[in-house]
């Protein structure tokens, strides 16, 4: 299988964001702020730093938020221009980089990740490509975890699936591969399970939202059933593609924070503020303060 550079991502944001309401009854769980940007930017960022220049985002007749995140605000911008606030203006125009495009697809019925990923098939064509869940936010301080899955990709010709070590106890709440020559960073994967009891799972390298695909996968996503849910699971292709295609479990450098949780998004939150330039300082005083309020003691 050959795996050249991926220029194409798809970020499947059809989700209704059940959890987060009332927040996400109005805006998409893609579109909550992490300091100062939204989950679905620091998505976007990392794959333009593996160097996609085609972005497809597969959503719903309902939700319009994401496109109009990307699309020019004309007003705006001749308001903050008539004002002189260059900064705040070159914020807005730069969300997305001179020379990529963003895509929308409507996903018609809500089907599961595998249906999501397989209404990008027009756009992606016969060529490899990126899948990035915006939930699923990477804080790194060297390269993002796509472009290092990109570069892994390239230089085996193998497609790659992002994982990271899991308590046992917890692997039913993921997909769990199997890669019995896993070392270090990088290993073949045998097998993909979802959501196996601790007592099944082959191991405890849980699957991530970040994974590069050959074009193959689309055909195994139109033969695949409906699965868990009644959904076409993204997960049951894999497993298939397996049997003719190798795929490399990759366990990228950063720390990974599940933003779908209440949890975990504050913890994105907090660590990013005290990675930010200005608010670093500023955000550690405030935490302690709080802290100390609650009459916390630091061990």
């Amino acid at each position: 299988m050959n795996i050249p550079r991926i220029r194409k991502a798809v970020f499947p944001v059809a989700g209704l964001g059940t959890r987060f309401l009332p927040a996400t009854k109005t805006v998409p769980k893609e579109m909550l702020p992490i300091v100062d940007k939204p989950l679905i930017q620091y998505a976007v960022d990392e794959a333009i730093e593996a160097g996609c220049d085609t972005l497809v985002f597969i959503t719903n007749r309902y939700k319009h938020a994401v496109a109009d995140y990307f699309d020019k605000a004309y007003e705006l911008e001749q308001k903050l221009e008539k004002a002189g606030k260059e900064k705040q203006l070159e914020l807005i125009r730069n969300v997305l980089p001179p020379g990529v495009r963003a895509i929308f697809v409507t996903q018609p019925e809500a089907l599961g990740l595998g249906h999501a990923v397989l209404c990008a098939k027009e756009v992606i064509g016969d060529e490899p490509f990126a899948v990035l869940l915006p939930d699923d936010l990477i804080w790194s301080r060297g390269d993002g975890a796509l472009k290092q899955m990109a570069d892994h990709a390239e230089a085996s010709a193998h497609g790659v699936i992002a994982v990271q070590d899991v308590p046992r106890e917890q692997t039913r709440n993921y997909g769990i591969v199997d890669a019995p020559g896993f070392e270090g960073q990088a290993g073949r994967i045998d097998a993909i399970v979802e959501k196996p009891a601790p007592e099944q799972a082959p191991s405890n390298l849980a699957v991530v939202g970040r994974y590069i695909l050959p074009p193959a996968i689309f055909g195994l996503l139109e033969q695949t059933p409906r699965g868990a849910g009644g959904e076409i699971q993204l997960t049951d292709a894999i497993a298939t593609l397996l049997a003719h295609s190798q795929v490399d479990a990759f366990r990228f450098h950063g720390t990974r924070f599940d933003c779908g949780t209440h949890l975990g998004l504050i913890e994105a939150t907090v660590r990013y503020a005290l990675d930010h330039e200005l608010l670093s300082e500023p955000a550690r005083q405030m935490m302690q303060s709080a802290l100390d309020e609650l009459g916390v003691v630091e061990t």
